[in-house]
């Protein structure tokens, strides 16, 4: 037996659905609430509307996703670190609790940009959808772990560039084998050419520290890495100006089908509001915090405790976390012969990575006294500047199949195999492992 302002509720609901909506401004039931439109209490149906708003939201952020399973495994994790202090279990469960938490970012921010149009939707991606990476490294450079933020920044370009990319092309080729999938040429050139830009920045450091030449001794190198920073961020926001204002007809799909697609997803509805979206993102931005937080002590102790180099956690197994939603996206659109998005998602992030997010930890370094510069060390470098030329290489025909997919997969499994035999000289429980 339901109450009068539930019953209220429901008539609203009933006028709703037969009377008609001016187009110009559609009604909403809490406008109608705030005028006093129920013969009941004004201010008891409105707590009947936000409980149920709340429940909706709720049901549709927490509950609609599968990976959303994995979300106790965060509190568990704080559990364990406070109950038997064993960094390994620590670092584990928190790396299985941060998964769903970076992919419901993602979702927060897809929701956002439905009310702030393109360009700035495509800025709020840029900002958020490294936001795991980024939490992580200002944590490591916080507790001065500054080989930690390198190498997962550098992980984080390599599984993006390897594995994300290469598992893209190689689903897609699949789904597709009758065909070779066709991508913007001119979009993948630009993105190449800020990536070999990105290892420039961070080749001559360590060609100035390896070829002992610099001017002043240890002091030279960070103040090289300092500038060259500072012109890589005016160069991702003359690329950002570039992408959403200037030339944005250059990063048009070349498949007139994906076209269509674009068109038709832009008259999609949002699920959540503006503010709620605002509210999601908050809400999961310090969630991850936290566990950033602890994820971070618990490395050394994690190396120690499994023999494994921090290089190999750093490098490969914290990246791989946090490309965990952009990892399945750059799969759907690849199977779905929109490549154009996938490679947006894969490759662009790379950029994002390289161009702004190594060059922000240095100013954030900066300015906590961290000497975090783009001497990334002989190994690193190397490795980078390698896997970027392989895939330039790769994409200069703008065209993709499974067996190219097949060989950045492998690629990325011999620089895995690498960083797992690489003892970093700077790293103390690298030293343990050797003695």
């Amino acid at each position: 037996m339901t109450s009068l302002d539930e019953r209220s509720v429901l008539e609203l609901e009933d006028k709703t659905l037969v009377t008609p909506v001016s187009p110009a401004r559609k009604s909403h039931p809490l406008d109608v609430i705030q005028h006093g439109s129920f013969s009941g209490s004004p201010q008891a149906s409105k707590n009947i509307y936000m409980r149920n708003r709340v429940l909706k939201n709720l049901k549709i952020v927490l509950l609609s996703s599968k990976i959303n399973l994995l979300l106790p495994f965060g509190p568990l994790a704080i559990l364990v670190n406070y109950l038997t202090g064993r960094h390994g279990w620590v670092f584990f469960l928190t790396l299985l609790g941060i998964i769903p938490l970076a992919e419901r970012l993602g979702y927060a921010t897809e929701q956002l940009a439905f009310y702030t149009g393109p360009t700035v939707g495509g800025l709020l991606n840029a900002t958020f959808g490294n936001a795991t990476e980024l939490l992580i490294s200002i944590f490591a450079l916080k507790n001065g772990m500054v080989r930690v933020v390198q190498q997962s920044l550098l992980g984080s370009i390599l599984s993006n560039m390897l594995l994300v990319l290469g598992c893209a092309f190689l689903s897609g080729g699949i789904v597709h084998c009758k065909k070779d999938q066709v991508f913007n040429k001119a979009a993948a050139t630009v993105n190449s050419g800020l990536l070999l830009m990105a290892v420039l920045g961070l080749t001559f450091p360590a060609v100035l520290h390896y070829t002992h030449t610099e001017l002043h001794f240890g002091k030279s190198e960070l103040a090289l890495s300092r500038f060259s920073s500072c012109v890589m961020l005016v160069a991702y926001a003359a690329f950002l100006v570039f992408q959403l204002k200037s030339h944005k007809n250059l990063y048009v799909p070349v498949d007139e089908g994906v076209i269509q697609t674009e068109n038709s997803y832009d008259n999609e509805d949002a699920e959540i509001s503006k503010w709620e979206s605002i509210i999601w993102l908050s809400i999961l931005t310090a969630w991850i915090s936290v566990l950033s937080g602890y994820l971070v002590d618990a490395i050394e102790g994690a190396s120690i405790a499994w023999n494994i180099p921090i290089a190999f956690i750093s490098v490969i197994l914290l990246p791989i976390v946090g490309n965990a939603s952009e990892h399945a996206s750059a799969i759907m659109f690849a199977m779905k012969d929109k490549l154009d998005i996938s490679l947006g998602v894969a490759i662009g992030s790379s950029t994002q990575i390289s161009m702004f997010g190594i060059p922000f930890c240095v100013v954030v370094g900066w300015l906590m006294g961290r000497p975090m510069d783009l001497n990334f060390q002989l190994f690193e470098t190397t490795t980078l500047f390698v896997m970027v030329l392989v895939v330039a290489f790769l994409l200069q025909e703008g065209t993709s199949n499974y067996f190219k997919g097949l060989m950045l997969i492998l690629c990325y499994l011999i620089v895995a195999a690498s960083f797992f035999v690489h003892a970093d000289p700077k790293s103390v429980a690298d030293k343990i492992h050797k003695n």
